[in-house]
């Protein structure tokens, strides 16, 4: 019969608590790393549609100069796409050309979404075009 020495009782609990302890932690950060990037990818998805959401309010107001060139549009005051709000600028410039009038427009559109800028869920794009009669 063999003798276990008293100094080495136990290692095997410990061995195994240590073991416990690293899969536990490795495990967390997986949870974590996961986590974060769903909510990219979520953010990425977002701001895909906030870049079309600008798109439509720029595609609104150049059909719009389009219509009535005479003067920038009049934005609707709740302006929303697809939940988004939208800010669309217009800037009318005359100027003469080789003896000829010409008439541009600098049109910005703007959708932001997720309230207050710098929190988690902010939005925001911004497009711009410029249309020359």
């Amino acid at each position: 019969m063999t003798r276990i020495r008293q100094s080495q009782r136990g290692f095997t609990m410990v061995a195994a608590i240590f073991l416990l302890v690293t899969l536990a932690a490795l495990g967390a950060f997986m949870l974590t790393f996961s986590s974060t990037q769903h909510v990219t990818s979520a953010q990425d998805v977002q701001g895909s549609r906030a870049y079309w959401a600008a798109r439509a309010g720029l595609e609104w107001a150049i059909s719009s100069v389009k219509a009535a060139p005479a003067s920038c549009p009049a934005v609707p005051s709740p302006f929303n796409v697809d939940g988004f709000s939208l800010a669309v600028a217009c800037a009318r410039q005359v100027y003469a050309e080789g003896g000829a009038s010409r008439t541009t427009f600098s049109i910005t559109s703007m959708a932001t979404s997720g309230g207050a800028v710098g929190s988690p869920g902010y939005i925001e794009r911004s497009v711009s075009a410029m249309v020359e009669f």
